[in-house]
């Protein structure tokens, strides 16, 4: 005679043939459910990874690179570049962005006397410009601020160093940058350059100013008093939802190209080998 293991599970089991009854069981006490207080009290919650790898599309200055402090760190404005335990140093597209990238591979028709179709001779492979297109909301100051210094980034990133200012960097051209995103097997820093970007202003939208009058409550309940914004980079408002795009093309150096590998790009290692990106 079947009989459950407790009162619980056994009305659980009313109505429901041995059989289905099995499986249904199965599955409770495979997820540790076995007692009338353990159904009772259990709740689905989000479990969480415990090395979780941020996959967000970004560009960002290469760690160890020398002109890191000169643009993001030494630098107020630039500063929500760099913010957090793990700043990732450039700038990241909140809302997941569109990408296009493609891949060339060029041959040279060779022409035969007497002959309806040429023979094509390989020529060379390269990677193309990717362009990433993605919206920028904004929903508050900090947001506010970040969008301010993620254009004022791309701004200075596709300059050269140039002026009269005495300057050990002066003459260097727009800084190579990584491109990352969606994992090691994608786009895993990817020496890129800025060929140009777009911020789309659009009409009919509302703005938020990197400055926010603040109230704070005085002795007397109920009763606030107004305080002024106190920020040294002067306001500058930011729309609430605005478009960035920007074309980049990868580029990689003689040294990095003669230590390519046909076998260890195809099976993923190339990368950790190298320390950058293949595409």
């Amino acid at each position: 005679m079947f009989a459950p293991e407790n009162k619980t599970l056994g009305t659980i089991a009313k109505g429901v043939g041995k059989g289905i009854w099995d499986r249904t069981f199965g599955r409770l006490r495979g997820a540790g459910i076995s007692t009338d207080s353990r159904i009772a009290h259990t709740r689905a919650k989000w479990s969480g990874r415990s090395s979780q790898k941020d996959w967000r599309v970004k560009l960002t200055i290469p760690q160890g690179s020398s002109i890191l402090n000169r643009l993001i760190l030494d630098n107020e404005l630039m500063a929500p570049l760099a913010e957090g335990n793990d700043p990732i140093n450039g700038i990241f597209w909140p809302i997941t962005p569109s990408i296009i990238y493609q891949h060339t591979t060029n041959y040279n028709p060779m022409a035969q006397t007497h002959s309806n179709y040429p023979f094509q001779a390989y020529q060379n492979s390269m990677p193309n410009d990717i362009n990433i297109i993605g919206d920028f909301p904004v929903q508050n100051q900090k947001d506010a601020r970040y969008w301010v210094a993620a254009v004022n980034f791309l701004r200075a990133v596709s300059k050269m160093f140039f002026g009269g200012a005495d300057d050990e960097l002066k003459g260097n051209p727009p800084p190579i940058l990584h491109l990352s995103g969606y994992g090691e097997h994608m786009f895993d820093k990817v020496p890129i350059i800025l060929n140009n970007f777009n911020v789309e202003l659009r009409s009919g939208i509302d703005y938020i100013c990197t400055q926010q009058t603040t109230y704070k409550e005085t002795n007397f309940p109920g009763d606030t008093s107004r305080i002024s914004a106190v920020d040294d980079i002067p306001a500058t408002w930011a729309p609430t939802l605005s478009m960035i795009s920007v074309l980049v093309t990868p580029i990689y150096s003689r040294e990095s190209v003669k230590r390519f590998s046909m076998r260890k790009f195809v099976d993923g290692s190339l990368s950790k080998e190298t320390g950058i990106g293949w595409v």
